[in-house]
């Protein structure tokens, strides 16, 4: 569900909200970071409680065979992380497309996340999901434009995430701001935009 409208006078009970910042870029400059910190300080302004998270600055291992995957064995970074996404009931998670899907890093970091079991079990009767009662907001920048992504694309960058993990581990409802043709929108398509994640940080929505 993409949403666009502005919920700057919208007001909701106090909610804890994780931020995971999926640029692989540490570098402070980036686009993303400064979606999340208006998401942010929306959300802190609207009285919410905030925790952030930053892939970029995180040193994530590769898992590279099934069986490690199965296999509940994450360094300390990642047991945090965990942590964080079971203290939170709202996930925003921020992020560029690169070549169609997340980076590569953030998917590296989702499958360690996941690894074991943690947020849903895939057995011979479908799926035993272990995070509802969460929802969450994916922020997507990318150089295309947001409707060529969409209709073109079918979306499926961000469907691998919603659909794959957040669905199967019971996260609803799951939306999507798609920040589309992001070096054509120039300063004032870019405040606009912050504008808008301060409000729907405001909304925890």
């Amino acid at each position: 569900m993409v949403e666009g409208r502005s919920l700057r006078f919208m007001s909701t009970p106090s909610r804890r909200i994780l931020i995971l910042v999926g640029h692989p870029d540490p570098a402070p400059e980036r686009f993303c970071r400064a979606l999340a910190e208006a998401y942010a300080q929306g959300a802190l302004t609207g009285g919410h409680e905030v925790r952030r998270a930053d892939i970029g600055t995180m040193d994530i291992p590769l898992l590279e065979s099934q069986a490690a995957f199965q296999v509940d064995d994450v360094t300390r970074l990642i047991r945090e992380l965990r942590a964080d996404i079971l203290w939170a009931d709202h996930l925003v998670l921020v992020f560029p497309l690169w070549l169609g899907g997340v980076p590569a890093k953030l998917k590296a970091a989702l499958e360690q996340v996941f690894r074991g079991g943690f947020g849903f079990e895939v057995g011979p009767k479908g799926w035993n999901s272990k995070l509802s009662g969460r929802s969450a907001r994916m922020v997507l920048t990318m150089g295309m434009p947001s409707a060529i992504f969409r209709l073109v694309f079918g979306s499926h960058g961000l469907k691998a995430v919603t659909q794959g993990i957040f669905m199967l581990a019971g996260v609803k409802p799951t939306r999507a701001s798609i920040v589309g043709g992001i070096e054509a929108i120039g300063a004032g398509g870019r405040s606009r935009w912050l504008e808008r994640m301060a409000d729907l940080g405001a909304a925890a929505s």
